[in-house]
């Protein structure tokens, strides 16, 4: 069985025709202006918006637009997922093959100190940079699932199993999943 995650902005941006950075880029949170900016870009009125902030606009933005790209991480997930024994971690896979029967869409859960507590002894952070890079990556997922899905507010039924590893080891959660996908 196979594990993918960085291949799908590989295999998306080979299929779209992009850096793997422009695909990277539009599944990170961006600032509101940041965002505005590139709707602005991508309208219509393009030269008097961008005239009006006084930043040209980004040339080729409209083969990187959030949608296109969105669409071809979207594409990629379904393809890889159509080939079996496959595990897909982030892009929204979940959100990507909801409904789909040959796939168990998993949620892999803990506590803010639990995670916070892994990253002090895993990254060497202290206990308050590790509180703030948790509270951004939440931000960061909650940003990416209602830009790209459409998701106000995620919910333990988005999946067909939640794993909670606030006292369970990695190890027993890895045989609980397998014991499921079969």
């Amino acid at each position: 069985m196979d594990y993918l995650d960085e291949e799908i902005i590989a295999q998306a941006a080979a299929k779209g025709g992009v850096s793997p950075g422009d695909v990277a880029d539009a599944e990170r949170r961006r600032s509101l202006l940041s965002r505005v900016l590139s709707e602005l870009g991508s309208g219509h009125g393009a030269a008097e918006a961008w005239a009006v902030t006084g930043i040209a606009p980004p040339v080729g933005s409209d083969e990187r637009s959030p949608a296109l790209l969105q669409s071809l991480i979207v594409d990629v997930v379904n393809e890889v997922a159509g080939k079996g024994d496959i595990v897909i971690g982030a892009h929204g896979a979940s959100f990507a093959l909801a409904g789909r029967p040959d796939v168990l869409r998993v949620h892999i859960a803990a506590s803010s100190e639990t995670r916070a507590r892994r990253l002090v002894e895993s990254a060497d952070l202290t206990s308050k940079e590790a509180g703030k890079r948790i509270r951004e990556s939440d931000g960061s997922r909650a940003d990416y699932l209602r830009r790209f899905f459409g998701i106000e507010s995620e919910l333990p039924t988005h999946y067909d199993l939640v794993v909670n590893t606030d006292i369970m080891s990695y190890e027993e959660a890895a045989e609980l999943i397998a014991l499921a996908a079969r």
